[in-house]
């Protein structure tokens, strides 16, 4: 299988992180490329840098306006007198219809949603290569590949159309779903990462030209907290093409595995001949977050289970932070969609 990662993706290193009001060390870390590397290389994927396509596929999910702010903010920032060293909002409007200021305060509040997803000198590089990796795993499927797996960090799923959050700048698994229905594809996304994709969600929310389903922590009290819910199921002609599969804290293989089923079936009734999935192994049972308790075999029978879809599969990087579980995890999905494709 071919992987896609590009070196300029380590040089997002976000140092803030708050969890109940405590700073604590971030656990998106560069060391995470690290390990899924080792574990993608151990399931016997070979390592590619991604071609730059451009700004255009990126574009196409999210706004000038949004993109303009990533690429500039850091540099405002830091013109700041006693500015921080990474850009963190302190205030947020009420609604997206607010006023729109020409404050770089200002301005972060509007386009970040929390505090877990600082941006740094290196951060802007870093998301767009990570995008570039998952447009080139989605070229390779439009190729005629079977599977391919871009190793997108930092991650992406809860980044909206014009808003980051949650460790996420750029929605890759959106930006490669966009890109694969650009070459005629009726893509679907399934996203099995322990926090729900809003992001995603809100991207597709009504639109009937992509399928969005989540797998993931009930959000009644777990993160993104106000999405994830089983009756969001899209809006206007994107009414029935939005499937939330919420599941109580602990959940392990066997109803995982379930939900994964209902999952697929609605893939099937939606007809989608590509998928890609937002690969969040954060679900382990060994992940700090503590959401889900998958075992590694529990993520052999998941890869297993996404190449029974009988579709060309783009893998696409979530979650999953740093455990002694992590990279076998990896290798346990991949050897698991390898072995039955």
């Amino acid at each position: 299988m071919i992987a896609l990662f590009d070196d300029r993706q380590w040089l997002h290193d976000p140092k803030h992180f708050m969890a109940n009001g405590a700073l604590l060390p971030n656990p998106e870390q560069p060391r995470r490329i690290e390990i899924l590397k080792a574990g993608a290389e151990a399931a016997g994927c070979v390592f590619r840098a991604p071609d730059d396509a451009g700004i255009g596929p990126i574009a196409a999910v999210h706004s000038a306006e949004y993109l303009t702010f990533l690429q500039s903010i850091h540099a405002r920032w830091r013109r700041i007198p006693g500015a921080g060293a990474e850009v963190i909002p302190n205030i947020h409007p009420a609604s997206r219809a607010d006023g729109y200021p020409k404050s770089a305060v200002g301005q972060a509040g509007y386009h970040q949603a929390d505090t877990a997803c600082p941006i740094a000198e290196g951060t802007w590089q870093a998301a767009y290569w990570s995008a570039q990796g998952a447009i080139a795993a989605a070229d390779l499927i439009a190729g005629g590949e079977r599977a391919a797996y871009a190793l997108s960090r930092p991650p992406g799923h809860h980044a909206f159309a014009d808003l980051a959050g949650g460790f996420c700048f750029l929605n890759n698994a959106a930006i490669a779903a966009e890109r694969l229905r650009a070459a005629g594809f009726r893509p679907a996304i399934l996203d099995i990462d322990v926090h729900h994709g809003n992001g995603t969600q809100g991207i597709f929310y009504e639109r009937a030209d992509v399928l969005t389903v989540s797998i993931h922590a009930d959000p009644a009290r777990f993160y993104p907290f106000f999405w994830g819910y089983a009756h969001e199921r899209g809006a206007g002609a994107g009414l029935g093409c939005n499937l939330n599969l919420p599941l109580p804290r602990g959940t392990g293989d066997a109803e995982h595995l379930a939900a994964l089923d209902i999952a697929l079936t609605r893939i099937r009734s939606f007809g989608a001949d590509a998928l890609v999935v937002a690969l969040g192994l954060d679900a382990s049972i060994d992940d700090p977050f503590q959401g889900f308790a998958v075992t590694q075999d529990g993520f052999a029978r998941i890869g297993a289970a996404l190449a029974g879809a009988g579709l060309p599969v783009a893998l696409v990087q979530e979650g999953g932070y740093v455990s002694d579980a992590l990279g076998i995890n990896l290798t346990r999905v991949l050897v698991g969609l390898r072995d039955a494709l």
